[in-house]
């Protein structure tokens, strides 16, 4: 039970809600880059497949910062509800700049012809695990903003 100067937990509150729909698109953009990597390499259309996906979940990612870092967005809402969690909403703000920047310069390297294919899975694998890192950190940090009860009762 939340305390007088404590706002309830935004069940509902939309920003939680785009959240919510936006992490459902991202995580789509992520699979659809992952099956585009995973084709046969040997394929003409492989290299402009990847760098189009690459692009695609580029464009999710840059849309999940505005989602999340926006003044009425996820994180502003968290810290309204939850200012304890400061430190965590500004590591995954400099998480954002980081994945953004390694996604710019892997769409560099698809992009070019000379780095093999190898060279660019286990790049695009590297990121991929930054995504999923990051992605549960920022679930862990809702769920702690709005799911443990730190209170004083016992």
């Amino acid at each position: 039970m939340a305390g007088p100067s404590q706002p309830t937990a935004p069940e509902s509150a939309a920003s939680l809600t785009i959240a919510r729909r936006h992490r459902a698109t991202l995580l789509r953009s992520i699979q659809s880059f992952e099956r585009a990597l995973a084709a046969p390499a040997g394929d003409p259309a492989w290299r402009p497949r990847v760098s189009t996906r690459l692009h695609a979940l580029r464009g999710a990612f840059a849309e999940h910062i505005v989602v999340t870092e926006g003044s009425d967005g996820l994180y502003a809402e968290l810290l309204d509800y939850a200012p304890r969690l400061a430190r965590g909403v500004n590591v995954l703000v400099r998480e954002h700049a980081a994945v953004a920047a390694t996604m710019s310069a892997l769409q560099g390297r698809v992009d070019q012809a000379g780095p093999s294919v190898e060279e660019l899975r286990a790049w695009s694998s590297d990121l991929l695990r930054e995504l999923s890192r990051h992605r549960q950190r920022g679930a862990d940090l809702v769920y702690e903003a709005y799911e443990t009860d730190i209170g004083g009762e016992t």
